[in-house]
């Protein structure tokens, strides 16, 4: 038998409650945000290579029926999917630019998980995801997500805010003191996988792949 999989992260954001839900849009300069306690990442996964260029923040917020995340995202050049259907889920969405979202409601479920990801044009792809099945990503899972992205493109920043319910993921009502794990993404830039960024919150020191559900740093709700 193997051995239980443990957390092996020491990264840790607070997620502020807050009384009002509201609608995604993109515009993070709202009074929420601004009480948000946000974290930067600027690393690749492994936690040796910086870029600058594609520094990251990212924030959350909780309500009884909702978790949000917010990114503010620096870029060079955007590289994303052109004149397709942005209602529509995007299989391989990963392979353009993205901010993604890995969130674990159930800690003890260490290889359940479910992951949201964003383009900086809007496009979509939420997954559930479970590393003790062949497939471990369930692409006919549907979150119902909301989320919303703003390009300022004179200042070369690209914005998010996803909404997500904490019903499609479980969990019938989000409480303050509640101790999720997640870890937080972005791939960036244009040509293959070789000369593209992919950076995260929570280093993963193999740096091979973003799905190290062990390294998801504690996501705790708060008043």
């Amino acid at each position: 038998m193997s051995p239980p999989l443990k957390y092996t992260s020491r990264a840790q954001i607070r997620s502020k409650f807050i009384q009002q839900d509201f609608s995604p849009d993109g515009d993070l300069t709202k009074p929420a945000w601004k009480k948000a306690e946000w974290r930067k990442f600027d690393h690749d996964m492994s936690g040796k290579v910086r870029y600058p260029q594609a520094e990251t923040r990212v924030a959350s917020l909780g309500s009884a029926r909702f978790v949000y995340f917010a990114f503010h995202c620096r870029y060079t050049t955007l590289n994303v999917y052109e004149g397709e259907d942005q209602a529509k889920e995007r299989w391989e969405l990963w392979e353009r630019d993205v901010v993604e979202v890995f969130v674990n409601p159930e800690p003890a479920r260490v290889n359940h998980y479910y992951e949201f990801e964003v383009a900086p044009n809007n496009q979509w792809i939420d997954l559930e995801i479970d590393k003790d099945k062949t497939p471990f990503n369930d692409a006919k899972w549907n979150s119902g997500f909301d989320h919303a992205t703003r390009v300022d493109s004179e200042h070369h920043v690209w914005t998010c805010e996803m909404r997500i319910p904490v019903a499609a993921m479980g969990d019938e009502r989000l409480t303050a003191g509640a101790v999720w794990r997640a870890n937080f993404f972005r791939a960036d830039g244009p040509g293959g996988d070789a000369q593209r960024r992919f950076m995260s919150w929570s280093a993963i020191p193999e740096g091979k792949s973003f799905h190290v559900p062990t390294r998801f740093g504690r996501l705790r709700f708060v008043r």
